[in-house]
């Protein structure tokens, strides 16, 4: 596809002036990435040539919220797992949660089989090439959209996620705040315009965002690597570490979890699933007792889970994105299985569904 010749428009942030130089032609932006990203790449499994639309699918719902390293280490064995969307499809439910614990944000692997639902029953197992198809999709939203449709079918549409928004940003020296929608709607505009003018729309979106997440990082950018660095309207004003502004720090609440450890005479745990909505739904636990006021007691514990003694074996904080969750682990003995709760070995436990702070609970890690 040749490169367009459209061009960038001044950009000023309401009430606030600012200097900016003249926009950089958008071809020369595009190439420069892209002859970037031809050498620059990361190695990641699901970067083939031609590209899988099923592997990539997989690889974007992943690395939603979650650092490319765990989705690298988990991207291989899911696949092996699920190696196709009609076996992704047909797949129980508990299999997917399993195969995706260790990643978090599990509504993403519902999200994912839906997806795969969808695509066996309305496109004969063919992931569609048009955002707006794409965008019918269960889970898939403009850039989950725009970045299949760019990097796998080599659609000219934008992919605009943070690290994207942050690069144009300092591209254009333009002073807005990062998380506003009037924000996302500007750097998806710039950012089609550079896909208009690439030569291989897929190798620019991957550009941008590999740029944004190795090079042209929140805290430090790398200038002297960066291949558009002579380009860059804020590194030329000097803005660089104050565009864009930092994210406005979200208020934390604390949830309190007391997990209780049981072990039968033969090795096996009790354990008990979640409700189907709220944090880490569906998942598998320790019977747990939560409060957002205060920490549960042994009295409170022994009478949770019907035991005689219980005594304090484990306590650590895991941080989510809006919460500090606060484990206290009691071991006891004795504790009363039921409708909810069942007894099952570790290595069956392994075969499950469970959230990180609950594998290092029941399986020590």
């Amino acid at each position: 596809m040749g490169r367009g010749s459209c061009g960038y428009h001044r950009l000023v942030a309401v009430g606030k002036p600012q200097t900016m130089r003249d926009s950089p032609d958008p071809a020369r932006v595009a190439g420069a990435l892209e002859r970037w990203f031809a050498h620059a790449a990361r190695d990641l499994p699901w970067r083939t040539t031609p590209r899988d639309p099923y592997r990539s699918l997989v690889s974007e719902l992943m690395a939603q919220q979650t650092q490319i390293a765990r989705v690298v280490e988990k991207f291989a064995p899911f696949i092996d797992r699920f190696p196709t969307v009609h076996a992704l499809a047909a797949a129980p439910e508990d299999d997917v949660l399993a195969a995706w614990s260790g990643l978090g944000y599990y509504r993403r692997a519902r999200l994912l089989q839906a997806c795969a639902r969808a695509i066996v029953a309305d496109h004969a197992g063919r992931v569609p090439e048009t955002p707006a198809e794409l965008k019918a999709l269960p889970g898939i939203g403009d850039y989950t959209a725009g970045a299949i449709a760019s990097i796998v079918f080599d659609r000219p549409e934008p992919a605009v996620d943070g690290n994207v928004v942050r690069v144009l940003l300092r591209v254009h020296n333009a002073d807005l705040p990062q998380d506003a929608p009037s924000t996302k709607r500007w750097a998806t505009d710039h950012a089609r315009e550079l896909a208009v003018a690439a030569e291989s729309p897929g190798a620019l979106a991957e550009a941008l965002m590999e740029l944004g997440a190795t090079v042209c990082t929140p805290g430090s950018p790398k200038c002297d690597a960066c291949p558009i660095t002579d380009l860059c309207a804020a590194r030329a004003a000097g803005t660089t570490g104050t565009i864009p502004a930092p994210k406005a720090r979200t208020n934390v609440s604390v949830l309190h979890c007391a997990s209780v450890l049981d072990a039968d005479a033969r090795g096996r745990l009790l354990v008990e699933r979640r409700p189907d909505t709220g944090m880490w739904a569906g998942l598998w636990q320790a019977p747990t007792l939560e409060s957002s006021d205060t920490e549960a007691t042994a009295g409170d514990v022994r009478a949770f889970v019907g035991a005689g003694s219980v005594e304090i074996a484990e306590e650590f904080d895991h941080k989510t994105t809006h919460r500090l969750v606060r484990f206290r682990v009691w071991r006891s003995s004795g504790a009363r299985a039921g409708r909810s709760r069942v007894r099952r070995s570790p290595a069956q436990i392994a075969q499950l569904g469970i959230s990180n702070p609950q594998r290092r609970i029941l399986l020590g890690g």
